[in-house]
């Protein structure tokens, strides 16, 4: 991993689409922008910020989100997310995100990412995966 640069930035925008919307997925739930779709929307940008940092080979986990969704977002409507890193220690890096539509901010939280090796993440998962079954 090459040193990252505090205040590094990345955006990811999207319209929401019906499979986006809260009720799509729970049917008691209104047709807005699911939390989950603008957490994930706020994960991508977070991921654009880092790579310009990543070696070959590299790639960044989610490790922890924390949002708040403050405004629900109806589809057909633009959403943008937008991620700055703050900081973070070893191999971690922390996020300050935000999310907006057409209109206003509709959330806002902090995200860790880990940097891996792919290699190493794809072998312990396809240990992983050859392993179960064999546990009681």
């Amino acid at each position: 991993m090459k040193p990252i640069a505090k205040g590094a930035k990345g955006t990811h925008e999207f319209v929401v689409a019906q499979s986006d919307l809260a009720g799509s997925v729970e049917p008691t739930l209104p047709m807005v922008l699911a939390t989950a779709r603008m957490s994930l929307a706020m994960e991508l940008a977070a991921i654009d910020a880092l790579r310009p940092f990543l070696e070959p080979g590299e790639m960044s986990v989610g490790v922890t989100v924390n949002v708040t969704h403050t405004a629900a977002t109806p589809v057909g409507w633009k959403v943008r997310a937008e991620a700055e890193i703050t900081g973070g220690e070893g191999r971690r890096v922390e996020y300050v995100i935000r999310a907006f539509d057409e209109k206003e901010e509709i959330g806002s939280g902090t995200h860790t990412r880990a940097v891996l090796a792919r290699a190493k993440f794809d072998e312990r998962f396809a240990q992983k995966l050859g392993s179960r079954g064999s546990s009681s």
